[in-house]
């Protein structure tokens, strides 16, 4: 793989670049299948539905799924979230949320409370951290959903995504992660940490293209829950009806089989490189980052600040400068990729006390170098040296 010429630090927002394998799976559909999966007898039809189904394996083989079928495919994170909530909660429910959530998860439910539904944000510490028994103590009579995300996309803090699991479990009350910053690399397990809505998007460290993504439902949960909308299956063709059954219920319309060819390449790349591999590279890295940021003078770090307890994003700010201007700045002068603002989740900027203007999110992947970092570094020392 050629090295970019440019230091790519956004991987929070879409990882790059991607491996090889990504776009090669996904060059082979375009020029030699382009069928549609599931609609016809033919090879190239055949050909297209082993493409989805050796993208559902190699997920469940990711996030520990015993039985393939139950991900479905989605656009994104969001639209998995979307489903799982709406398709689950009703006016008079009552869900858990807290307040680090992107807004994938707080609009859907905001949307909702103006029809009825109760919803308590449980409230994380200025670091991002989420104690377990405020959880426990939100729970009523009426709970129906508990959601959270598994790392902060603001400041990377790890959610304890299996004691809330434990005790969702213990209550009997579903409980959704979001993945959108963990899926491919952390280590997820499904029925260790208890999660029975797992949602995932493609595009970032799974190294599949955007508009990619699924969601995964425990065994039981599709009779509670609707689907967003309704159509073609391929299957049940006699009965205008929607199907019952996984993963039709919930995949209606020709599928985004080339990026799902893509995605089901990105995830099989995770597995041959292993993502406690992964994990440790992206940890090191992020060390590194908050190390240096820690010892810039001006410079103001946000989130626990320990590589071990958050994923590869560190956030900051420098004193009287805004974050756009130092997005700006890293671009322009360094090439160095970032993202400035409020991250597309603003009870997170409360939670940690940088609204309205937000942060500075630097993101390093699987394919950034220590040298990058470096070079990040000596880059926001000399603007905040400009900025004293």
């Amino acid at each position: 793989m050629k090295k970019p010429s440019v230091i790519y630090l956004d991987n929070a927002a879409s990882s790059w670049p991607k491996p090889d394998e990504t776009w090669q799976a996904m060059e082979h559909f375009m020029r030699f299948v382009g069928a549609n999966p599931g609609r016809s007898g033919h090879r190239l039809s055949v050909e297209a539905g082993r493409i989805l189904i050796e993208a559902r394996d190699a997920l469940a083989e990711l996030f520990g799924i015993d039985d393939p079928l139950r991900i479905v495919f989605t656009r994104n994170a969001t639209e998995s979230l979307n489903l799982a909530i709406h398709g689950i909660l009703k006016p008079g429910d009552h869900c858990i949320t807290t307040s680090m959530e992107h807004n994938s998860v707080m609009r859907p439910l905001r949307a909702l409370e103006q029809k009825g539904l109760e919803l308590t944000v449980v409230p994380s510490s200025p670091q991002g951290e989420l104690d377990p028994q405020g959880v426990e103590k939100a729970i009523k009579k009426n709970t129906r959903l508990i959601v959270t995300t598994h790392a902060s996309n603001v400041v990377g803090t790890l959610m304890p995504v299996a004691d809330v699991g434990e005790i969702a479990r213990a209550h009997g009350i579903p409980f959704c992660i979001d993945a959108a910053q963990t899926a491919g690399a952390y280590l997820i397990d499904v029925e260790a940490m208890k999660i029975d809505l797992l949602a995932f998007t493609g595009h970032k460290s799974l190294y599949g293209p955007q508009g990619t993504g699924g969601l995964y439902l425990r065994e039981g949960l599709e009779e509670k829950l609707d689907p967003l909308m309704r159509g073609g299956t391929g299957s049940r063709s006699e009965s205008q009806e929607q199907p019952d059954f996984m993963p039709d219920k919930y995949e209606s319309g020709t599928p985004n089989t080339v990026g799902v060819a893509g995605l089901g390449a990105g995830a099989r790349f995770c597995l041959a490189q292993g993502v406690a591999h992964i994990r440790a590279k992206e940890e090191g890295l992020t060390r590194m980052l908050i190390e240096g940021l820690k010892s810039i003078s001006g410079v103001t770090l946000y989130g626990c600040g320990d590589a071990k307890r958050q994923v590869a994003i560190c956030s900051f700010t420098i004193h009287d400068r805004s974050p756009s201007e130092i997005t700006m700045e890293l671009d322009e002068k360094f090439g160095i990729m970032s993202r400035p603002g409020l991250h597309c989740a603003p009870a997170a900027h409360q939670t940690i006390n940088t609204s309205p203007q937000g942060t500075v999110r630097l993101s390093p992947g699987y394919f950034n170098t220590e040298e990058d970092i470096a070079v990040a570094l000596e880059a926001v020392g000399k603007i905040a040296a400009r900025s004293r």
